[in-house]
């Protein structure tokens, strides 16, 4: 029976795509301390006193999510954004779509609908709980800012007195939805509401967590990539005041203290011994080599063609050959990875910054030995993710670590852990060529490339995840083994193509192929995944092709574009950049676009060189951005985001790179892995294109065109060709 404690008032998304309100009890359900602290499993909550509550399932790091999404609901639920509560989501089952994870530029794609939908369906509810207590036929009904309205005979209600009454009712299954036209905030610069927090302090991070008794962890690891810990002594190290205990792990000690300044200088004096692993000779040298053997296999792991590219090519007037290198890197977030386990009997607290918290609540349960409902994860802000945070080996740690305390353990990764002992963005190399005709147009198009699968980091603890707890742990096991080695032996290295394996340009011949190679360096998915480097390739090689057909490379570009949409951005940029406008002496422009997960994105960069102690260096003065997003919900976030991944691509393009030395990495803080400063950063000029199509992602797609951009601007300036990053004119 519902009854009027069951006020709270939610949604879910039925397996078959259809909208159902779910009710939670607070007292039978709850984990809340208080009254007013609720974990219903539900987006969105009304309560009798007023207070709206959007239960955010999607993380903030930066990118926006919690304030793009909740003008989604605010939206259809016609109330002001600013009114509204925002919760991070607890971990829940309604929340997987499979998964509970943010990534992949989807956080819009994937809440567009449903959220919308939940606003309408809740406005629905509170509109017929209205006309049956006025007694009036619900059409009469109208809704403003939080309030029901009956004009005819003046009477109003907030949400929260009709909060009550609304429960009572049936959900709806479908609810109209608000055209363009009526739309009062999406599309509008409506403040983002993480800010306030941020600005005062109160924005709860992982590092900043701290429960009472609370102990810091630090690890000393092996330096070596891959090798194992043998044996280790802490004669030394414990006898640093402060220091709780050390907990051997599969690479490493951890130093167990007070507080992180006496476990990171216990975790320095523990000595390591370690059997050397497979990377102990390697070294950057050895890795390139290895990986241009694999340009000379017969088969490639994958091929995708178009067209006879081989033959025209092979009785093509000219041909236009290129050799592409993209180096490894870390991910690099400002807040160093963090996580904090409190193991307890039949209980576990998690707080952590994770991109996927239901994956980090199925890995405790798994070390904790407890069911997954056992363990609590406690969602923060995160301090940037870029794809490191979805991977789990930090949270893994924690919790081995944890275990062995009955108070909380927070386990951090100093800066130099990170950068040197993380899963680093691939190295890649491609090899392209073209048939050209005698006036140097492009016949054909063939791409070769090396690349590391990501399904043996990513699969196995994935399928864990999404696997019924009902199976043993072992069986979770085998059969994300199964699913590992299946992925690589079916896909290859399936990210790594994206981007390449097809074009946005008219070319009537083409062909992608890929070599799957795996060193044994740890790698994974970083901001914006194959787009990264792929971007680089194909659009620094069709400047090439420009430059063979003596065209300008933007006119170039327009001409063998094969929709409209990608037509548009490139005349907006043309446009903003002042393309047809010569630069300032000494100074030059270079073109890029790019479309990834859906977004299409245009940049040009300007620069010019300048003296250092080093040689000539590569100084960006400003770059315009024109981005098509589909409908833009949020266009001052969308700013930020093409903002965000300029820079981000920037200090890529002209800094960024991992170097490996007898299985060692080099670098270690931000003095040796080096970061675009403010004084260095261009301006940025964005223009956001309105559509009429559904919104995608924007967290990432800012990143890719920035490297292509500002290389065929070196070009541009110097004649040299750039064909490796970071770009350097030294050598």
């Amino acid at each position: 029976m519902t009854t009027r404690r069951r006020f709270l008032l939610g949604t879910a998304v039925l397996a078959g795509g259809g909208l159902a309100l779910t009710w939670l009890n607070r007292e039978r359900d709850s984990l809340a301390e208080s009254a007013d602290t609720l974990e219903p499993n539900a987006f969105l909550q009304i309560m009798p006193d007023g207070k709206v509550i959007f239960q955010l399932d999607k993380v903030e790091m930066g990118q926006g999510t919690m304030t793009g999404l909740l003008v989604l609901v605010a939206e259809e639920l016609d109330l002001d954004p600013a009114r509204f509560e925002v919760r991070f989501a607890p971990v829940r089952g309604i929340f997987q779509r499979p998964m509970q994870m943010t990534g992949q530029s989807r956080s819009m794609v994937d809440s567009w609908d449903v959220l919308r939908e939940t606003g309408a369906a809740a406005r629905l509810m509170l509109i017929h709980a209205a006309a049956q207590r006025w007694q009036v036929a619900a059409a009469e009904l109208r809704t403003d800012d939080g309030r029901v309205l009956h004009d005819a005979s003046g009477q109003a209600a907030t949400y929260g007195e009709l909060a009550a009454a609304a429960a009572e009712l049936s959900p709806p299954w479908f609810v109209d939805l608000k055209q363009p036209a009526q739309y009062r905030w999406i599309g509008t610069a409506v403040p983002r509401v993480d800010i306030p927090a941020k600005v005062d302090g109160s924005a709860v991070y992982g590092m900043d967590v701290q429960p009472p008794g609370a102990l810091t962890a630090v690890i000393a690891r092996v330096p070596e990539l891959g090798a194992g810990l043998q044996s280790f002594s802490t004669d030394a190290a414990g006898k640093i005041p402060g220091v709780r205990g050390f907990v051997a792990l599969p690479a490493g000690v951890a130093a167990v203290a007070e507080h992180y300044w006496a476990a990171q200088q216990a975790a320095r004096l523990i000595e390591l011994e370690w059997q050397p692993g497979p990377l102990a000779a390697t070294s950057d040298a050895e890795l390139q080599r290895l990986q241009a053997a694999q340009l000379e296999r017969d088969e490639p792991d994958y091929a995708r063609t178009a067209g006879d590219s081989d033959g025209v090519i092979a009785t093509a007037a000219q041909v236009l050959e290129a050799e592409y290198h993209t180096p490894y890197l870390a991910h690099a977030p400002m807040e160093p990875l963090n996580a904090t386990v409190h193991v307890q009997a039949g209980r576990c607290d998690v707080w952590v910054p994770t991109q996927t918290p239901d994956m980090a609540q199925a890995i405790v349960a798994e070390i904790a030995g407890m069911r997954r409902e056992q363990v609590q994860v406690h969602t923060t802000y995160l301090g940037g993710g870029f794809g490191r945070r979805v991977l789990w080996d930090y949270v893994l740690e924690a919790a081995l670590v944890a275990r062995e305390f009955a108070v909380p353990v927070k386990t951090v990764w100093p800066r130099e852990d990170d950068t040197r002992h993380g899963y680093f963005r691939q190295q890649t190399l491609h090899r392209l060529r073209a048939g050209l005709d005698e006036q140097g147009r492009a016949l054909a198009w063939e791409h070769c490339q090396v690349a590391t699968p990501t399904a043996e980091v990513l699969m196995g603890p994935t399928m864990r995840t999404l696997l019924p707890e009902a199976l043993s742990i072992a069986t979770r096991k085998r059969i994300g083994a199964w699913m590992t080695r299946a992925s690589v032996q079916l896909v290859a290295a399936f990210q790594a193509r994206e981007g390449a394996a097809e074009l946005i340009y008219d070319i009537p011949d083409m062909s992608f192929l890929q070599f799957a190679h795996d060193p044994g360096v740890p790698v994974s998915i970083w901001r914006s995944v194959g787009n990264s480097y792929n971007a680089f390739v194909v659009e620094s090689f069709i400047d090439e092709l420009a430059d063979a057909e003596q065209t300008d490379p933007l006119l170039y570009r327009r001409r063998r574009l094969t929709e409209p949409r990608y037509m548009r951005v490139l005349d907006k940029v043309a446009e903003i950049s002042g393309w047809q406008r010569d630069p300032a002496p000494g100074r030059a422009r270079g073109v890029a676009l790019y479309k990834s997960f859906g977004t299409i994105v245009g940049q040009v960069a300007e620069l010019s060189l300048r003296r250092s102690a080093d040689g000539e260096e590569i100084r960006v003065h400003r770059v315009s951005c024109a981005v098509d997003c589909g409908r833009p919900v949020t266009p001052d976030i969308i700013r930020q985001q093409m903002e965000s991944g300029i820079i981000f691509g920037l200090t890529a393009a002209l800094y960024g790179e991992i170097n490996i030395d007898s299985g060692r990495v080099r670098q270690s803080n931000f003095h040796d892995y080096r970061m675009v400063r403010m004084q260095e950063a261009p301006a940025i000029d964005v223009a956001v294109i309105d559509s009429d199509e559904d919104p995608t992602g924007v967290g990432e797609p800012g990143v890719p065109p920035i490297a292509p951009a500002v290389a065929n601007a070196v070009f541009a300036l110097t004649g040299r060709r750039l064909r490796s990053l970071p770009l350097s004119l030294a050598g």
